[in-house]
């Protein structure tokens, strides 16, 4: 069988029973029938293409000098898209945002595939022109993104999944809560799934948009041809190539990303048919039409992330992102996930040069500290913790488990705690006249405090306001999605002082909450003791050393600052082969930078043990008036 029969066989046992169009698409066959040159790159298309439209090949123009090898990482947040280049050692030379839309009303926030698409564009071309690297030297892209849901049509047009029928906003954003009445009855089925996501999905997974949207809004569920994953729609739009992540699939989807365990390496993990989902859950939640044609809709083909994609970036998408065609593209992480690749091996020199120790990975977690914080931690057992998300097989770190906590609102938090403040316009335009940030300027007025004050340490500044974050619901280790936040200790007063105090409070609600998640995760089964900590929070001193302070554990930060960027270039890396597995690269490419450690004063630590126990005390507060008032409406 020769080259052109073997693929057409490979793309047609590809083919979905309701779907027809292959995974990859196959016009490039009929116009390289004879064409058996490696070095050039074929066009395929992402999505359905007119009759006249012809292949185009392409071969680098470059002349012989030596290039570098340079890898790039695109992570789309919820505020914007970025890109950053890096080289083989894991060293930023260069990176570009831009902001990307949001649409807002109450529990339901959603955004624009197209507009994001753009600023990806707009945030790749910057990148590349401020680091000043030729689209020829860029060898591997790989994309991370929030666990969004995207909605497209069978031409990958957008299709609304918006109460106002506007067609653009076709992504239910990570952070929206407007299923929480179907997660509740998902829950409810006790399907054997559950106990891979903590026990219970969350209406920040899959599983309860969907059925929202089919409960909600009948005609988008009967336009929509995919159902995916934001940075599977990154990859698909990118290659033309429909396989999902494990990643994506097994944390936000109910994939049993374990039913690969025997397909963990290069040979037999191309292709991968997609056996993982439980068919059996879909149809009691009343999802049952997502299985047909082989779960067409939401992933027939699966992949390790890092895996290549297709034939690499299309020729349509290479133009609008100004790179070369046939760029290799790794299958995608959620933006958490990339930022645990790309920091979890960031320990220092000393340690990584000492004995040998496989098991080193295992005592740490990741914090990623962004608008929300996620809290990533892998072993070799699958350990099941009731309200963390996991055991994940292989969804970030090959071949371990991952355990995933999370807090759903810290750095929103922060924001809208200064926000509303009535001090906050001011404090922002003193902030901004001395071109420094408005927690820089925060971090000065509690320091000055605490010497007006005669405070032993900053951290007494807050000794009787307590704050429960929980201002979205609470993620981990609770699971309550109808949890509240609370605040202790408020008085008339308006100052910019009383604003810097609320600040100091809720960045120690913030860790009282990781420091809940660590001592949960460790009493079942984990053995945590270093914590590595990356995101834009932890550019903020004090936020990182409360942190330390609270949990007691060393925490770790960075050599780059762009962790999730660096987790993302990785995979592109990976894609491209220049080394054989994203563990690998991860110990190539990740560095250590600043080490913080926790206070050695006793005090501190008697302090926060207090403040930690009063913390704890107020959500059971909070289930007690809840209790009351629902018997009292009763």
């Amino acid at each position: 069988m020769d080259y052109k029969e073997k693929r057409e066989k490979k793309l047609d046992s590809r083919k979905s029973m309701t779907d027809t169009t292959p995974l990859l698409d196959n016009t490039y066959q009929e116009n390289n029938r004879n064409n058996n040159n490696s070095n050039f790159y074929y066009r395929f298309n992402s999505f359905p293409v007119s009759n006249s439209a012809v292949v185009e090949m392409t071969t680098s123009s470059v002349n012989s000098k030596q290039l570098r090898s340079v890898f790039l990482g695109v992570d789309v947040g919820t505020g914007s898209a970025r890109a950053g280049l890096f080289n083989e050692d894991g060293k930023l030379l260069g990176s570009a945002s831009s902001p990307i839309q949001i649409w807002k009303d109450g529990d339901c926030i959603e955004q624009s595939s197209t507009d994001i698409w753009l600023a990806i564009c707009t945030a790749v071309k910057a990148a590349c022109a401020l680091g000043n690297v030729s689209k020829e030297e860029v060898k591997g892209l790989g994309f991370a993104a929030t666990c969004s849901l995207v909605a497209v049509d069978s031409e990958g047009e957008p299709v609304t999944v918006s109460w106002s029928g506007d067609t653009r906003r076709n992504i239910i954003v990570w952070m929206d809560h407007r299923a929480v009445k179907q997660a509740e009855r998902i829950n409810a089925s006790n399907s054997p799934v559950l106990q891979y996501c903590g026990g219970g999905v969350s209406p920040e997974m899959e599983p309860p948009k969907l059925l929202w949207v089919k409960e909600n809004l009948q005609e988008s569920w009967s336009m929509a041809f995919r159902w995916m994953d934001l940075s599977d729609w990154l990859t698909y739009k990118a290659t033309g190539d429909d396989t999902r992540s494990l990643c994506t699939t097994v944390c936000k989807w109910t994939y049993l990303g374990h039913a690969h365990m025997q397909q963990i390496n290069e040979k037999d993990s191309r292709d991968m048919e997609a056996c993982g989902w439980d068919d059996g859950f879909w149809e009691e939640i009343g999802l049952g039409d997502l299985v047909d044609g082989h779960h067409a809709k939401i992933g027939r083909s699966v992949a390790f992330p890092g895996h290549a994609l297709g034939l690499g970036l299309t020729l349509s998408a290479a133009k609008e992102l100004g790179l070369m065609a046939g760029t290799p593209v790794g299958t995608a992480l959620i933006d958490a996930h990339a930022g645990g690749v790309g920091v979890m091996e960031s320990v220092p020199a000393s340690d990584s040069e000492s004995i040998v120790d496989e098991d080193a990975i295992s005592r740490r977690m990741v914090l990623v500290c962004g608008t929300s914080t996620c809290h990533m931690a892998v072993s070799r057992p699958k350990l099941f913790i009731p309200g963390v998300w996991g055991p994940f097989w292989s969804a970030m770190v090959p071949e371990y488990w991952l355990t995933e906590g999370g807090q759903s609102a810290t750095g929103a938090l922060l924001d809208y705690i200064i926000e509303n403040h009535v001090a906050s316009p001011h404090l922002a335009n003193r902030a901004a006249s001395r071109r420094i940030s408005i927690f820089d300027l925060l971090n000065e007025i509690l320091e000055s405090m605490k010497q007006d004050e005669g405070s032993p340490f900053i951290t007494a500044l807050t000794n009787d306001i307590h704050i429960l974050p929980d201002f979205h619901g609470n993620r981990s280790p609770i699971a309550d999605p109808k949890s509240k936040g609370m605040i202790s200790g408020l008085t008339l007063d308006a100052s910019e002082k009383q604003l810097a105090l609320l600040y100091l409070a809720t960045v120690q609600g913030i860790a009282y909450g990781t420091r809940h998640i660590v001592e949960h995760c460790n009493a079942n089964g984990h053995k945590i003791d270093t914590l590595l900590a990356c995101g834009g929070l932890t550019k903020n001193r004090l936020f990182v050393q409360e942190h330390a302070d609270i949990i007691g554990y060393p925490i770790i930060l960075p050599r780059e600052n762009e962790s999730v960027l660096l987790g993302s270039a990785i995979l592109g890396a990976v894609a491209s082969k220049k080394y054989p597995t994203v563990r690998e690269a991860m110990k190539a490419m990740n560095a250590a930078g600043q080490v913080v450690h926790p206070s050695k004063d006793v005090k501190v630590k008697k302090y926060h043990d207090a403040k930690y126990s009063i913390f704890r005390d107020l959500y059971e507060q909070q289930q007690k008036h809840r209790s009351l008032m629902t018997e009292a409406l009763s």
